[in-house]
């Protein structure tokens, strides 16, 4: 697997059930501190809010997942949010959901469609990107073999990152994981061509 679904922006969602608001918001995200300081900016926006609850997944392997049901009953607000994030088969996404409480109670089954129904609408509303995972390599050569090595970055079309030619000559490139292999091949088959791990 070398790429992956998620979205390209944040989009929004609102659900409402028997007089409470369920505002739901997708944000794209890449990493646990960056889901704290978003929880934590919607948490300081909806101070008047009853609960903001959320689900995020990260990770092009999908593994690295938490759900917070913030007040609301064990299972009924975080784990909905996370089945619809699971449903569109998206990673590097968070999902935050504000209720307003409208002072009738729903109870756990009401809840659990309500924030599963917000969810869906923000990941509804949001544009799906696919991304490939990437992976690096740096390489060092004489530069009587540029052209060599510039046959082959053209040919294979990785992203040159950085380049610094002095006595020897070094390169900087990216290219989707499921390349590197057939990439590092064909330049190490380049007189004087060193990899840099």
């Amino acid at each position: 697997m070398d790429s992956y679904r998620t979205i390209a922006g944040p989009a929004e969602g609102l659900v409402t059930e028997k007089r409470s608001k369920f505002l739901a918001f997708a944000l794209p995200v890449r990493s646990a501190e960056e889901v704290k300081q978003h929880v934590s900016a919607f948490q300081k926006k909806y101070y008047d809010a009853r609960h903001v609850c959320y689900a995020y997944m990260l990770g092009a392997e999908r593994t690295e997942y938490r759900v917070n049901d913030n007040g609301e009953p064990s299972g009924t607000a975080g784990r909905p949010i996370l089945g619809q994030i699971n449903a569109a088969g998206l990673t590097d996404v968070l999902v935050i959901v504000v209720r307003y409480f409208g002072g009738i109670l729903l109870g756990t089954g009401g809840l659990v469609v309500a924030y599963k129904q917000a969810a869906a609408e923000a990941i509804a509303a949001a544009e799906v990107v696919e991304r490939t995972v990437d992976a690096e390599i740096a390489i060092h050569f004489e530069y009587p073999f540029m052209n060599d090595v510039m046959r082959v970055v053209k040919e294979m079309s990785p992203e040159v990152l950085s380049t610094a030619y002095d006595n020897d000559c070094m390169m900087r490139l990216r290219i989707r994981a499921g390349l590197m292999e057939q990439l590092r091949g064909r330049l190490e088959k380049v007189e004087s061509l060193r990899v840099d791990d």
